[in-house]
């Protein structure tokens, strides 16, 4: 895909991703909130190698890496690095742009801010399941087109996690309302272009 590189590692992937458009069957937006995640990383489900759970991280990149947080709301990532290596990254919010309606019909929300801010939301919203694990970017159900102008992006340390806790991989569209949780008003700003 141009302008995001899925060979790269996560952390980068994470950044190209801030200002792209993704929609899933025709519901999506503009992704405004990433993590990283890496196998190198103590808080990454890859951590402790392959299991039947985390397979897909440690497969080809540019596929969907789908799974329950806290046995009640999906979340999905894009693998990336290359295949073997267990990395993605965490779709954590999306300002809504195409298909509305739908997601507030499947969130039973008409706050737009609401939509799609938190990665279950994320996933309820555009109907991402365990059935997508493994579905490749590829796919005609997903477009993912990169941004086409640089963006500011805030960064910051993840949320939810209880390891590694000051890595600050968290990944932000600056002054985005659509954003799961503001981050800390000293946090760094920086164009991804």
């Amino acid at each position: 895909m141009d302008g995001i590189d899925f060979l790269q590692a996560s952390d980068i992937v994470a950044q190209q991703l801030i200002g792209s458009f993704f929609s899933f069957k025709g519901v999506g937006g503009i992704i405004v909130e990433t993590e990283a995640y890496d196998q190198t990383d103590p808080a990454s489900h890859s951590f402790c190698g392959p299991t039947s759970r985390n397979a897909v991280m440690f497969g080809p990149p540019e596929a969907i890496y789908v799974y329950r947080s806290y046995g009640i709301h999906w979340c999905f990532n894009f693998v990336c690095g290359k295949a073997g290596h267990g990395s993605a990254v965490l779709i954590r919010a999306i300002e809504p742009v195409e298909g509305i309606d739908i997601m507030r019909k499947r969130r039973k929300l008409t706050d737009i801010r609401l939509l799609c801010a938190g990665p279950g939301r994320v996933c309820q919203a555009l109907d991402i399941t365990q059935k997508e694990n493994g579905l490749p970017l590829s796919s005609e159900k997903c477009v993912l087109k990169p941004g086409t102008e640089p963006v500011d992006i805030v960064t910051g340390p993840r949320i939810g996690i209880s390891k590694a806790t000051d890595v600050p991989w968290r990944f932000g569209l600056a002054h985005s309302p659509f954003l799961s949780r503001p981050f800390p008003k000293a946090s760094p700003v920086f164009k991804n272009g």
